[in-house]
């Protein structure tokens, strides 16, 4: 699923795919807020890891579960 972060001052968004249940990234994102941490770790599909800082943290936009397609593309 594809996921939008918004930091505040920035023109850009981070975009990113990640294989984590939307409910996964909802419940990391919110037990880091409210436990005051400094930092909001993210994982992508790939492997690579993004640390948010909380404080400069506009917005999280988490896509839509997409289902395996199944079949050619034309």
């Amino acid at each position: 699923m594809e996921i939008r972060i918004g930091v505040r001052n920035t023109n850009r968004e981070l975009i990113f795919e990640s294989n984590l249940a939307a409910s996964k990234i909802e419940a990391d994102v919110a037990s880091a807020l409210e436990s005051g941490a400094k930092q909001i770790k993210l994982v992508d599909d790939k492997g690579r890891v993004f640390l948010i800082p909380a404080d400069a943290l506009a917005y999280i936009e988490i896509g839509a579960e997409e289902t395996r397609r199944v079949g050619f593309i034309a």
